[in-house]
């Protein structure tokens, strides 16, 4: 597969998927909490409308078990198309959906079903993506292209504060809760479109193609990884907490505490985000090439680092009210997290072998990012009205980034596996472990 294809895949389908599922994150923490869960207590509805936000986290595992299978028995191609046209539809039908005020319950009940759509769909695209980069990879660039797929999501974080930022800026409030908030849903029907060029340019990996040619793909590869290889899935998870807690903390949750607590304009928080979306893309690529030259642990370890030292002058920066320094405590929060991402790729890749690497890869992803991602802005919310502090907030960051330090200094280092590695003939015993990588050391 050429070069081209892998960006525009991996890289563009990444983007819009996650520009999806962002633009529910940033509407709840701006408008889903007055038209779908009002209440007396802005409070009250801003906790309803993050559960809401969590309930799409807690989907991804879903996703990834459903379509680890499928990436894992049919291959990455399948898996990942059926995933972009699934994000589409639902989003695209979030932004049809009528308000509380004119369907009553139905239209809480009927979000909710459609962020767990979303999701599903998002917990097995990930690895999709990350496997079409990864396993098309020269060995001594796998960081740099696994990065591909990462980008995407800077370029979704940036997108989808952008076109909520536009919309906000041309039309009226009023008309912004009224219709405005819509657009940016309806506008992902794109990502249909893109699903349809992937399924018409995309060729199948060559580790998978192996797999597949030699008939050795397991009967059952979630329950092979369960079974055999959680340890693995377990470091994979931990090792990520911190990239869900801090991404959430600075690009969604800094938007609720900034407009309910602080009184900051919306406009000027959007703008914070929207500039660390910016440097983060760049940052990226950045920090999955160097993970090529110096390792994955290393460039991990100094990023779980920054981050737990990082929140507690990001928190002042905001409560100072300047603009200038508003911006700078999302945006640099924003950069650090990119030390973690941009090598998290390649990084989980590398952990299993060809035949269970999709399963192994989602659900040690969506593992980690359920802890730390989904939990974060509920977390945080509940925290500040218990002691009206910041204090105990940025203590769950720098919890979770302890975790995924202790996780990433117990794996082995990674960067110089193969992954297209030879595996046991048919007949093999599937009880046995030989064909997976040895447990991190």
């Amino acid at each position: 597969m050429s070069l081209r294809k892998i960006l525009l895949v991996a890289g563009t389908g990444s983007a819009i998927d996650w520009y999806d599922f962002f633009i529910y994150g940033t509407a709840a923490a701006l408008v889903f909490n007055k038209l779908f869960f009002p209440a007396d207590d802005p409070l009250v509805g801003t906790l309803l409308a993050f559960t809401t936000f969590a309930v799409g986290f807690a989907a991804r595992p879903i996703g990834g078990v459903i379509f680890g299978h499928v990436g894992d028995k049919l291959g990455r191609k399948p898996a990942l198309v059926t995933t972009l046209f699934l994000m589409g539809i639902s989003t695209t039908l979030i932004g049809l959906l009528p308000s509380y005020a004119t369907i009553g319950v139905a239209a809480p009940i009927i979000l909710v079903a459609l962020r767990l759509l979303q999701g599903i769909a998002v917990g097995g695209q990930w690895a999709g993506g990350a496997l079409i980069a990864t396993e098309n990879a020269p060995p001594e660039k796998r960081g740099l292209y696994g990065s591909f797929a990462q980008i995407g999501v800077a370029a979704g974080l940036f997108l989808s504060t952008g076109v909520f930022l536009l919309v906000g800026a041309l039309i009226s409030e009023q008309a912004f809760l009224s219709w405005g908030w819509r657009v940016p849903f309806l506008l992902s029907v794109v990502l249909v479109g893109i699903a349809f060029y992937a399924q018409l340019a995309l060729d199948e990996t060559a580790p998978m193609k192996n797999v597949q040619r030699r008939g050795e793909q397991s009967r059952s590869p979630v329950l092979d990884v369960v079974i055999h290889h959680w340890r693995t899935v377990a470091l994979g998870a931990g090792s990520i907490v911190v990239i869900g807690t801090s991404f959430y903390l600075f690009g969604t949750y800094f938007l609720s505490y900034g407009t309910t607590v602080l009184g900051l304009p919306r406009s000027l928080l959007l703008n914070g985000v929207l500039v660390g979306a910016a440097l983060q893309f760049v940052a990226i690529p950045l920090c999955g090439a160097l993970s090529d030259r110096i390792g994955r642990r290393t460039v991990y370890l100094v990023g779980a680092v920054a981050l737990g030292l990082w929140v507690w002058p990001a928190f002042l920066l905001l409560e100072s009210g300047s603009a200038v320094a508003v911006i700078a405590a999302i945006a640099v929060g924003e950069v650090l997290v990119a030390l973690v991402y941009g090598p998290q790729a390649a990084l989980f890749a590398e952990l299993f072998t060809a035949r269970l690497r999709y399963s192994g890869a989602s659900l040690g992803y969506q593992i980690g990012t359920l802890v730390g991602g989904a939990l974060t802005p509920l977390i945080a919310t509940a925290l500040y009205a218990r002691w009206g502090s910041f204090v105990p907030v940025a203590g769950w960051v720098v919890l979770t980034a302890v975790a995924s330090f202790v996780s990433v200094v117990v794996m082995s280092e990674t960067a110089r596996t193969q992954l297209d590695d030879e595996a046991p003939s048919p007949d093999a015993d599937e009880s046995r472990t030989s064909d997976l990588r040895p447990e991190p050391a």
